[in-house]
């Protein structure tokens, strides 16, 4: 049986956790895996058993393909796991939240404090009418009053859907819509990029569009009246909404005077905790669900083997909580850890472009976990901005959201780790709840480009496209689909309202495995590297090649900064290969640099993969969340209609490309 995927880029670099490090790792038995393998349920229980319950599971797992029940008849809370225990155990005082506004402000907020203010928010919430089982729509600045405004949803059993600050009002509406949302949190707005986003404002015509289920706006103050000083930034003029009496609550009113005292209510393992909603290649969102024990089990296990997390560690995530790493990586995982955390609202180049490092310089960052986006877009802006800054305090560097390039993994080892941090790199999804695939990084040796191995307990293998498990065995190299052949605790439970849908996006390819929709190669050490979704292999004359791979050879070019790679139709070859580049500062485009960096292309990988169109660009087209839309720039790359544009961060760029590609076409 020949596999899935073809595979020709090579690494060779591999590197080990310092002697200092694993010494003190908080995973340091080199058995772990195989422990972890012989009995993956007591493996899950062990870390179920790290939580407070206030009613012990009679049953483990309950597994009903596709549907999973995890730790059956358990009663918890998942705020009371995530704040109030931490006080009760004298750690009340400890910082939790700094959080961090675009204009400069920082705002520290003890786990005490944190309790205090999630009870008053909760407190409003049951003000406006939400009780246990109501459904609350979040659409809130990247802050402090965001995360306790989803713990306080879980104190009351009031599953919550946050909303990205950056979406339409139309997604607002369909997202309340979709899940019968009973009231939709927000702010008079935040800042990005010294402007206001006017997130009330959008909800107005979100409401006006219909919102049929929703019957109260509760709105939080952050950023002020037009001419109000934030941190020696004057707000400027802006839209406020509309206020609609009856409607529409100040959280001052019913959240700021309202008691401390909300205790937690008991909530099944099984109870819905969350509905995150994410996009498909086709069709309306997907309503992702997620209950409580088997995911809070589950981000809690990764959250301290994955990261390391120590008691003194400064961690800061600079993911959204309007996404699932949000949801697991800031709010619930680290915090049922007890971690101190940074929280920044604005963008990365917000006072200057070395904004990040600053922060990490400031707030003495220790645990930095990043998108692959953001670390090819540091290496565009150069060196000299992260040299400037003394990030002596960082200790372990994540990444997070596609798979990373092996030369932006060295640059972030080498510029922000200065060779002394170990990286982990995690494949996950929002489906998946927590991280599936990654090194530990006390144990794990590294390579560039490379999750490593699956977490342990988790049944992760390749499939050819028959369904054989050609990752069970071979001693070889092997590349095929990637796939879950066991169920996890941190599981989704399926999608809201459509259980059809689920059985088919996620169940109908394979009968005995949950398929990601990912490509992946396993390397004869047993390393696992991630090709991109199946829907961005090529096939080009015969042979199936990654996107990942040709963008990774791409941006292993000393002028390339970031590239996005797709496949074009082509009479003879079937697809060839377009590719998109983005130049570092320094370097001017010129045919002889497209033609060095095409050459360079079949170089590292061989003549097939060499690119036949090569467009110089400022920037690709991304969703919201960072991925490259390959969907526009094939519509662009074949001369078609532009299709739907909605979640494009900046819509601009797809202007840009389309003109840049018909002048050089």
């Amino acid at each position: 049986m020949s596999d899935t995927i073809e595979t020709f880029l090579e690494e060779s670099r591999v590197f080990e956790p310092s002697a200092e490090f694993k010494a003190a790792a908080n995973a340091s038995d080199p058995n772990i895996y195989e422990k972890a393998e012989a009995d993956p349920e007591g493996w899950w229980v062990s870390w179920a058993e790290t939580l407070d319950w206030s009613q012990k599971w009679h049953t483990v797992l309950e597994w009903n393909q596709p549907f999973a029940k995890w730790f059956v008849g358990g009663k918890l809370n998942a705020c009371y796991n995530c704040v109030d225990r931490h006080v009760v155990s004298g750690k009340g005082d400890k910082i939790a939240l700094i959080g961090e506004g675009e204009p400069g402000d920082v705002r520290n907020f003890t786990y005490s404090q944190v309790k205090d203010r999630v009870s008053q928010i909760a407190n409003g919430l049951k003000a406006i009418g939400i009780g246990k089982g109501d459904i609350v729509a979040v659409y809130m600045p990247m802050g402090p009053e965001l995360a306790m405004t989803m713990l306080a949803c879980a104190r009351i059993g009031a599953p919550h859907t946050v909303i990205f600050g950056g979406f339409t009002a139309e997604s607002i509406a369909d997202r309340a819509n979709n899940c019968g949302a009973k009231a939709i949190v927000t702010s008079d707005g935040t800042w990005r990029r010294g402007k206001i986003v006017e997130l009330k404002r959008i909800v107005d015509e979100a409401m006006e569009l219909g919102c049929s289920t929703v019957d109260k706006v509760l709105v939080f103050d952050r950023v002020g009246k037009p001419g109000t000083m934030t941190s020696g930034m004057a707000t400027p003029d802006y839209n406020a909404g509309t206020w609609v009496d009856g409607r529409d609550v100040k959280a001052a009113d019913v959240c700021d005077t309202a008691s401390t005292d909300c205790p937690c209510e008991e909530m099944d393992a099984e109870d819905l905790l969350f509905i995150l909603y994410t996009s498909g290649s086709t069709g309306k969102p997907k309503g992702i669900m997620h209950t409580t024990g088997g995911y809070l089990t589950g981000t809690t296990a990764t959250t301290k083997l994955v990261f390391d997390m120590k008691d003194e560690d400064i961690y800061w995530c600079t993911a959204d909580c309007g996404w699932v790493t949000g949801h697991s990586y800031i709010v619930y995982g680290p915090m049922s850890n007890g971690c101190t955390q940074v929280m920044y609202e604005g963008a990365p180049d917000a006072q200057g472009k070395d904004r990040f490092w600053k922060i990490i310089e400031k707030h003495k960052v220790s645990i930095l976990y990043t998108a692959p986006t953001a670390i090819r877009t540091f290496m565009k802006w150069g060196e000299d901005l992260p040299n400037g800054c003394d990030l002596s305090s960082l200790r372990l560097l994540g990444s997070v959201g596609e798979p990373i390039n092996p030369e932006a993994w060295m640059w972030y080892h080498r510029v922000i780790g200065r060779e002394r941090c170990p990286i982990v790199d995690t494949w996950w999804q929002t489906e998946t709840g927590g991280i599936m695939v990654t090194p530990l990084p006390g144990i794990v040796s590294t390579k560039p480009g490379s999750a490593t191995r699956p977490f342990p307990g988790v049944g992760a293998t390749i499939y050819d496209e028959d369904g054989n498990d050609i990752g069970a065995d071979s001693d070889g190299e092997v590349g095929g689909l990637l796939v879950l052949k066991r169920p996890w605790p941190s599981m989704l439970r399926g999608i809201w309202g459509d259980e059809d849908r689920y059985r088919d996006v996620y169940w109908s390819k394979f009968s005995d495995a949950y398929f990601a929709g990912d490509g992946a190669k396993r390397d004869a050490d047993g390393f696992f590297w991630l090709l991109g979704r199946v829907d961005d292999i090529m096939l080009v004359s015969g042979h199936n090649i990654s996107t990942m791979e040709v963008e990774s050879a791409l941006v292993d070019h000393p002028a390339v900064a970031e590239a996005a790679v797709i496949g074009k139709q082509h009479e003879v070859k079937g697809q060839a290969i377009a590719a998109f580049v983005i130049i570092k500062q320094g370097f001017e485009p010129s045919d002889e640099l497209r033609q060095e960096i095409r050459m360079h292309v079949g170089q590292k990988i061989g003549p097939v993969a060499r690119p036949d169109d090569l467009i110089f660009t400022a920037d690709v087209p991304k969703t919201r969340s960072g991925k490259i839309m390959r969907r526009l720039l094939r519509d662009i790359a074949e001369g078609r209609l532009l299709g739907d544009t909605t979640t494009l961060a900046d819509p601009n760029v797809v202007a840009s490309l389309q003109a840049e590609h018909d002048k050089e076409s």
